[in-house]
């Protein structure tokens, strides 16, 4: 079975990991114009935002 763990970065997007490879990066910031993925838009607009992990 795949080990999936998903990393809120600071200040930034979700990271999805599968087996220790970023396959995706979501947005958390709301801002991004290509949702659900990130685009770089927390940047311009400032998101602060704690980081954490799970492991699915």
């Amino acid at each position: 079975m795949a080990k999936i763990t998903i990393k809120a970065t600071e200040n930034g997007p979700c990271l999805v990991d599968v087996d220790g490879k970023t396959v995706a990066a979501l947005c958390r910031c709301g801002a991004s114009n290509n949702k659900p993925h990130c685009d770089g838009s927390h940047q311009k607009i400032g998101f602060k935002a704690k980081a954490s992990e799970i492991e699915v």
